[in-house]
């Protein structure tokens, strides 16, 4: 197996048009033709990992955070990122990265922090926005079904927890070919109305292409007539943070503690208790102080995420219970996710989960 062809699988994971536009994600470092000998899946991509990575005969790395994350313009060794890629591409290693690919799945790294948590009715927090495309075509009512099959089997017309979404309509089509034409109904020059269905359909903007492709490959009409619309709708399956409930309503300082024994953080940090009862939980995994507000508006008790500044803690107005429980322990299972689902998908070689702690903060 190619690593390109374990790429295939990552992007089916974590599709690379998932991320945020400030993110670096994907293969960084080698080349995707080079034959897989073994896969190192870690947190961070740091030298231990890379000579972890070489001791266990593995030359491709699948990190959670990207190793480059703005441009290098040199590469001497004088800092830690330099030393990893002068490492990785010494040994013929490669290095790739999912991050805010899988930040955003609805199965991803929030999900993850729930499950965690043992968090139920999950959705996401904050949709992203400026995602969602709209498909309009036009063919003939004999081809309408080939043609919204191709379309749904290419991955349009998915709404929240429904599939195979349309809306179609009848009317009336006219045309006339020139002389160049060849028209699947009437002559060139011969001016054709005829019955038309018209078919609209949602699709997330990365499929795009693929949609296209299965339009014209179904398509009767010598030339296809489409539309394609930018929406404002948030997608209701793609964004950042999760919010769900606990089974059962906990008091703060309960929770907190139940919260430090299953995602190990070795300190919290927190606001000032509000006295309420805590039953339902917003988590956002990582840097998650912009979403503050968006937890308030969603109705939670308690917002757990990391990297909280002094005056964010102010935010909290007694109205939610704020907890930095730490960057790397809020994310921390996602290795164990991606491993788990490499090695459903691949069965010829070993996935290994990295037995690197690459944490850099510590406590007393």
């Amino acid at each position: 197996m190619k690593i390109k062809e374990i790429i295939t699988e990552l992007e089916a994971m974590a599709p690379l048009a998932y991320a945020e536009d400030f993110d670096n994600v994907g293969l960084l470092i080698g080349n995707p033709e080079t034959q897989a000998k073994g896969v190192l899946v870690c947190h961070d991509a740091l030298e231990n990992v890379v000579d972890e990575a070489i001791a266990k005969k593995c030359n491709f790395i699948v990190c959670f955070h990207p190793i480059i994350f703005s441009g290098l313009k040199k590469i001497t060794g004088k800092n830690y990122v330099e030393r990893v890629v002068m490492k990785a591409i010494k040994n013929e290693i490669a290095i790739y990265a999912v991050h805010t690919a899988l930040d955003n799945h609805k199965e991803g790294v929030n999900k993850i922090f729930c499950d965690a948590l043992g968090l139920t009715n999950t959705k996401i927090l904050v949709p992203k926005p400026n995602f969602i495309r709209k498909l309009v075509t036009y063919t003939i009512p004999e081809n309408a079904e080939e043609v919204r099959n191709a379309l749904f089997d290419a991955g349009a017309g998915t709404i929240g927890n429904y599939e195979n979404c349309s809306f179609n309509s009848q009317g009336i089509g006219t045309y006339m070919g020139n002389e160049q034409s060849n028209p699947e109904i009437g002559e060139r020059f011969e001016f054709v109305e005829n019955k038309e269905i018209k078919i609209e359909v949602t699709f997330e903007k990365h499929l795009e292409k693929k949609i296209l492709k299965a339009l014209f490959n179904k398509h009767v009409y010598e030339e296809v007539a489409y539309e394609i619309y930018d929406l404002q709708n948030l997608n209701q399956n793609i964004g950042l943070g999760m919010i769900g409930e606990l089974k059962t309503a906990m008091n703060e300082k309960d929770f907190l503690h139940y919260v430090k024994d299953k995602m190990q953080a070795e300190g919290i940090r927190h606001s000032q208790y509000t006295g309420k009862p805590v039953k339902k939980v917003a988590v956002l995994g990582g840097s998650g102080s912009f979403a503050i507000k968006k937890a308030i508006l969603a109705g939670a008790d308690v917002f757990l995420t990391a990297d909280l500044k002094y005056h964010n803690f102010y935010e909290a107005e007694n109205q939610i219970l704020l907890a930095d429980i730490g960057h790397f322990e809020s994310e921390q299972y996602t290795k164990n996710y991606i491993v788990d689902f490499l090695r459903k998908k691949i069965l010829n070689f070993a996935i290994i989960l990295s037995e690197e702690n690459t944490n850099p903060v510590k406590y007393l």
